[in-house]
C-alpha cells in the first residue's frame, strides 16, 4: 500500500480522519507508525497529500490531513476487454487501474465461457475493492469506471461507434501484419480479446467500425501479460 486512500466518511471533523480495519492494520503493522509520523494519503477522487498520525491504538488511527497535490493524469484510453477468467480478473483489474486506465468495458466474446459471468468478482463491491488496491499501489485516487456488456454484437454495433468516436481505434490480434504503434499522442480505444484472442468474425466486426488490427510480435501472450505490454508501447512514460 503506497497510498492510504481516504473517503469522505472517514473525516470526523475538517482535516481529521479516523481509520479502522484494513487501513489501520496496515499503518500499524507495515508502516509501524507512531504519533507524529507522516504518511502519504489521498482522498478518493480527490487530491493527494500527507496524513500526520495524531493518535493510534490497536483499533484506531487518527490522522491530521493536508491535501494539496492532484493525482497523476489518466491515460487517454478506453479499454475494451473480453471478460477474463475469474482467477485472472482480480489481477487484471488491479493492473489496469494501477496503469491509469479510467474507462473499462468488460465484454463478452466467443471464447469467454458463460460461467465467467456468474463470478461474484463482478459484483460492484468486489470490483471496487480491486480498483482500490490498484490505486493504492500506483499512488492514485481517481476511481475507474467499469461497465459490463454481455452481448458482443449489440455492443459493437450500437454502442462502440459512439464510445470510440474521435479516437485511434485498435484491436490486439496476433494474426495480422501491423505492429502495435508506439507513443500515441491522442485518445485511443483499445480492444483486447480473451485467452486465444478474438475469433475472425469478432475482429471483422470491429474492423467494420474502424478498428485496426495490431500485434505484439510472434509470441502469444496471456492477457495479463499483454495488457501492460500494450499500454507500455502506446503510452510510454505515462
Amino acid at each position: 500500500m503506497n497510498l492510504i486512500t481516504l473517503e469522505e466518511k472517514d473525516f470526523f471533523e475538517p482535516g481529521r480522519a479516523r481509520l479502522r480495519g484494513r487501513r489501520q492494520q496496515h499503518i500499524l503493522q507495515v508502516h509501524r507508525a507512531s504519533p507524529g509520523d507522516q504518511l502519504r494519503v489521498g482522498l478518493l477522487n480527490g487530491k493527494i497529500g500527507t496524513g500526520r498520525v495524531i493518535f493510534l491504538d490497536s483499533d484506531t488511527v487518527e490522522l491530521q490531513i493536508e491535501l494539496q497535490d492532484p493525482p497523476p493524469p489518466a491515460l487517454p484510453l478506453t479499454l475494451i476487454l473480453a471478460l477474463p477468467r475469474p482467477k485472472m480478473l482480480k489481477r487484471v483489474i488491479q493492473h489496469v487501474t494501477a496503469l491509469g486506465v479510467k474507462r473499462l468495458y468488460l465484454i463478452n466474446a466467443y471464447r469467454v465461457e458463460k460461467s465467467y459471468w456468474q463470478t461474484p468478482w463482478l459484483e460492484d463491491d468486489k470490483l471496487r475493492e480491486q480498483c482500490l488496491l490498484g490505486l493504492e499501489q500506483s499512488v492514485d485516487t481517481q476511481m475507474p469506471q467499469i461497465e459490463l456488456r454481455k452481448r458482443f454484437k449489440p455492443f459493437v454495433e450500437d454502442e462502440l461507434p459512439a464510445i470510440s468516436a474521435d479516437s485511434l481505434k485498435l484491436v490486439a490480434h496476433p494474426v495480422t501484419e501491423s505492429p502495435c504503434p508506439v507513443d500515441i499522442a491522442g485518445r485511443t480505444t483499445l480492444a483486447v480479446g480473451p485467452e486465444g484472442g478474438f475469433i475472425p468474425y469478432e475482429v471483422e466486426k470491429l474492423q467494420e467500425i474502424g478498428f485496426d488490427a495490431v500485434h505484439l510480435g510472434p509470441r502469444i501472450l496471456r492477457v495479463e501479460t499483454a495488457l501492460p505490454v500494450l499500454l507500455g508501447r502506446l503510452f510510454p512514460g505515462r
